[in-house]
């Protein structure tokens, strides 16, 4: 194991990258915590922007009075639109990384309309390069907006069936804030939470409160609420190891979510 700079210098210029011993030395390295401070909200694009004003108005009201203490970094989803997009690209043969770049266009317009509607309180929408800046609009005005869609584009890694790209925004945002070393991740969705079954299909579906990432795979849950990636990634993440999701549709859960109370379900790493 190395213990000094020195030493783990010495691996990475004697030995493959995949050498178990240069993987345990750098695993074992200290990772800095770049925002600890902040909170990501991750947006949804179908189940509150794509409804419009009834659903976005109220939840913009919440994220100006929460940003007075606390800092916030609020991704958005692609929505209905990205999924028209993936469609007509899917029939047309396109491959996954034409289609993550039209679902990355739609999440950008969300960002970008969001931004407006958030620019009279001085939060601004930031996008590629510019998250460099994001530090600074925290300390400025405590909150900032970005498009959810994870820049892979071409480079995505396809799905082990389909052309749909795996990585979407709930991942996205999830790895924003993973990177960043942020202290939580909310998603606003438009249900209470994971049920047993989907709750707008199904009226025995029972709504869960917190579980694991193992028991939603082993009861099929896996891809019942989050994009099934995220799950993989919660589980191997070192900062961020649970993730809320709340229902943006009832006034003030997101406002109780920030505030660390249990509304909506809590999806725990281990």
């Amino acid at each position: 194991m190395a213990n000094t700079t020195a030493e783990l210098d010495a691996l990475l210029m004697q030995r493959s990258l995949t050498d178990p011993q240069l993987l345990a030395a750098a695993e074992a390295a200290a990772d800095f915590r770049i925002l600890p401070d902040a909170t990501v909200i991750k947006v949804g694009g179908q189940s509150v922007i794509d409804r419009g004003r009834a659903a976005v108005y109220p939840l913009i009201d919440e994220i100006v009075a929460a940003r007075n203490d606390r800092k916030l970094l609020i991704g958005t989803g692609a929505g209905t639109r990205a999924r028209h997009l993936y469609s007509i690209a899917a029939e047309l043969n396109l491959p996954a990384g034409v289609l993550a770049q039209l679902g990355a266009s739609v999440a950008d317009q969300n960002a970008e309309m969001l931004g407006q509607l958030l620019a009279k309180h001085g939060i601004s929408k930031v996008d590629g390069a510019g998250l460099s800046a994001v530090p600074l609009f925290l300390s400025q005005v405590n909150a900032v907006v970005f498009s959810g869609m994870p820049p892979y584009s071409l480079w995505i890694r396809p799905a082990a069936d389909g052309v749909i790209p795996p990585y979407r925004t709930d991942a996205g945002c999830f790895l924003l804030a993973e990177q960043f070393g942020c202290k939580a991740m909310i998603y606003v969705k438009d249900e209470d939470g994971l049920y047993t079954a989907n709750p707008k299909t199904s009226k025995d579906a029972t709504f869960i409160p917190k579980i694991s990432v193992d028991e939603m795979k082993a009861r099929g849950l896996h891809d019942s609420i989050l994009e099934f990636p995220v799950l993989d990634l919660l589980a191997a993440a070192r900062h961020v190891r649970q993730v809320q999701v709340v229902n943006g549709l009832v006034p003030g859960n997101l406002t109780r979510a920030l505030a660390g109370e249990h509304v909506g379900t809590i999806i725990t790493a281990s």
